[in-house]
């Protein structure tokens, strides 16, 4: 079985392949429509990005698992050993509106755990990377969560995630929030101290938060479920219940101060 570096070269190789078949239909209209349930927007770039990820993967480690957001389910990957995790494009409504903050997500999960995880976003030439025995990086160089508190955290979350119902003593949070559409990329940003903590109180898909995940505990951030419990991955239902990431200072506050 290769080793967490490895895997991770891999997922390194292959994200950067996804980045120029993304580009080559971002700003250029590609078809777009609706998925079923509520499910949000595909577009003709993430199914491409989805098939040329899973030939070359797949076609290097065809023992492992496959959960994939653009993918039919296989339930086939719950028996393996390793999983491949990926969403092909995260954040395709930016993709869609011509914005530069989408990602390719990529990771490789043993049994339920993440050992390796790529975040690419090739519309800005970043890549955020780490595996289960090494640092986090950005483009090669070590990256660190900052270290403020909850009076000062600038937060990447939706609106609804700081009304008082999901907070004690029922006050909104003191915090400053912010939002960027790939949850990957929220993670990353965390993971280098740009932002101070990422929230979910709901729950997310594995695929959108498995290689962010990673990526900010190598960097010496915490990441938990909403309720402080270890994420875990390769699950039946392929979702997590919500999500808090942050310094650990910051994460003790934000879990002690939710309901």
């Amino acid at each position: 079985m290769p080793g967490p570096d490895a895997d991770l070269a891999l997922l390194v190789r292959a994200a950067q392949a996804a980045g120029p078949i993304a580009l080559s239909f971002w700003r250029a209209q590609p078809k777009a429509w609706d998925k079923p349930d509520g499910a949000g927007p595909v577009t003709e770039a993430d199914l491409a990005v989805n098939d040329a990820l899973q030939d070359l993967l797949r076609g290097a480690r065809p023992d492992y698992g496959w959960l994939s957001e653009e993918s039919e389910a296989d339930a086939s990957r719950l028996d393996a050993q390793r999983c491949f995790i990926i969403d092909p494009i995260d954040g395709t409504r930016a993709f869609i509106a011509g914005q530069q903050g989408f990602a390719h997500s990529l990771a490789i999960a043993e049994g339920d755990r993440i050992i390796a995880a790529a975040v690419h976003l090739p519309a800005m030439d970043l890549t955020f990377t780490a595996h289960a025995d090494g640092p986090a990086l950005l483009n090669g160089k070590p990256i660190r969560p900052s270290d403020r508190g909850l009076a000062d955290a600038r937060v990447l979350t939706y609106k609804s995630a700081t009304e008082p119902e999901h907070w004690k003593n029922g006050r909104t949070p003191p915090f400053r929030r912010e939002f960027r559409p790939s949850l990957a990329w929220r993670l990353c940003l965390v993971a280098e101290g740009r932002f101070d903590a990422a929230l979910s109180v709901r729950s997310v898909w594995e695929w959108d938060i498995a290689a962010g995940s990673l990526i900010a505990e190598r960097a010496g951030a915490r990441a938990t479920t909403r309720r402080g419990q270890p994420m875990r991955f390769n699950s039946p239902r392929a979702m997590v219940d919500g999500m808090i990431v942050a310094g650990p200072r910051l994460h003790g506050e934000m879990l002690a101060g939710m309901v």
